[in-house]
């Protein structure tokens, strides 16, 4: 069987702001269909990361493939093509505070296509439920509670479809049971639609529970210095700082004693 290409290839990419160089020489692929991790400690650049695969900032130098078309340097229309095709959850939830759940997930259906009102209130109606929240979409964000927020935002990510969902720390701000469940959607919905998701986040839990693989952003060299499965890594660690980052700390001298 011929091997598929990879849904994101990544070649010796640095990034950061305004000239300043947070994480250099980045090469790696995220296969379709994959859930993969962007992990490393507070302030190694893993949301700066997120932010140049998706557009939102320009890469310093390298290279981003998406659908093996040239991410970086494609036009314009190319580019907001391929956008359309990618969903972002943020932190927060990014919702619009002056419009209902349902508006808000209306919001890229108005935007991108040209459905009638009709086929979009009943793309709505279904996205909230597939994020259970049926029933809720006369809500405003500030009428429901953090962890809803977030599914709101999932939701609005789902509305066209995407292919690849960006999720930038979902669990942030979130109570335990709120962000196991969260992690029970994601999981859920890369089975069922066969979504490539990635995940920048920092938490334990998720990374075990959802991180088929993984990239480990090391600051102290300023590049990745794992990759793989996150339970691989942890059973065999290839340094102190992956080895101390998913056991919250603990000697890496002493793991086989």
């Amino acid at each position: 069987m011929k091997k598929q290409n990879p849904i994101i290839r990544v070649e010796h990419l640095s990034i950061g702001y305004e000239g300043k160089v947070i994480m250099r020489d980045l090469s790696f692929e995220i296969p379709k269909g994959d859930i993969f991790i962007i992990m490393g400690g507070s302030g190694c650049g893993k949301s700066t990361l997120l932010r140049t695969l998706t557009g939102l900032i320009p890469a310093q130098i390298g290279q981003i493939w998406i659908h093996d078309i040239d991410f970086i340097n494609a036009a314009p229309q190319e580019k907001l093509e391929i956008s359309k095709h990618s969903g972002i959850l943020y932190q927060g939830g990014a919702l619009f505070s002056s419009m209902t759940l349902a508006e808000n997930v209306a919001l890229p259906l108005q935007q991108y296509t040209d459905y009638t009102p009709d086929k979009i209130s009943q793309i709505v109606a279904f996205k909230l439920a597939l994020v259970g929240l049926g029933g809720y979409e006369d809500y405003y964000p500030s009428e429901i509670s953090g962890g809803m927020r977030k599914r709101a935002g999932l939701a609005r990510a789902l509305a066209l479809n995407p292919e690849i969902v960006y999720f930038d720390e979902p669990s942030a701000g979130l109570d335990p049971i709120s962000s196991k469940n969260l992690d029970d959607l994601i999981l859920e919905i890369n089975k069922t639609l066969g979504t490539t998701i990635i995940v920048v986040t920092h938490e334990l839990p998720s990374i075990f529970t959802i991180g088929k693989n993984s990239i480990f952003l090391d600051k102290t060299i300023r590049t990745i210095s794992a990759k793989g499965s996150p339970k691989e890594l942890l059973k065999n660690p290839p340094n102190q700082q992956v080895y101390e980052f998913l056991t919250r700390g603990e000697n890496y001298e002493k793991r086989t004693k």
